[in-house]
């Protein structure tokens, strides 16, 4: 087997996970939670907007009347186009092309992931774009605009992990 199908399955890449049952990144009862969570020199520190506190912004966009949602490589581009213009950082790409049309696929970050199931038969795209810290996940609407030659993208913003943690603590 080449490395680049190594890198395609995901073996041999450092992910920083723990084996499971470890106590990495567990909080100790002790410690003030929302402190460990909120400290700014934490990579993975959650997003403070509005006066509120969330883990990460997660936008639920539909491309519709898009062109080229059957192409895998083209999908997978706009995947690393929005990595890029968002300002996140790629660990890994996989898609699945469907026959006779169709393509699922993720692209998984270090500040989360976006996904994408299409319907190209009906010039439909349904893509998920998650993100946490510093990354802006808004500028991948333009990138999929452009990538699919569509102005008719619809956006739902989420915040995730709102009210679950404030400057006091962790919520009850």
């Amino acid at each position: 087997m080449k490395d680049i199908d190594l890198f395609q399955l995901g073996l041999g890449l450092e992910t920083g996970a723990q084996e499971e049952g470890t106590m990495c990144g567990v909080i100790p009862a002790n410690e003030n939670a929302a402190a460990v969570v909120l400290d700014d020199s934490r990579d993975d520190h959650f997003i403070r907007r509005d006066g509120d506190v969330f883990a990460g912004t997660h936008l639920i966009i539909e491309v519709v009347n898009g062109h080229g949602l059957d192409d895998e490589a083209r999908i997978q581009q706009a995947f690393r186009d929005c990595v890029t213009e968002c300002g996140a950082t790629l660990l890994h790409i996989h898609t699945h092309k469907f026959s006779p049309q169709g393509v699922s696929g993720v692209a998984v970050l270090a500040e989360s992931h976006i996904s994408v199931h299409t319907w190209p038969e009906i010039g439909y795209g349904a893509f998920d774009v998650f993100m946490c810290g510093d990354a802006q996940p808004w500028r991948a609407v333009d990138v999929l605009k452009a990538a699919f030659a569509t102005n008719d993208v619809r956006v739902q913003e989420l915040r995730r992990g709102s009210g679950l943690v404030s400057d006091e603590g962790l919520a009850a």
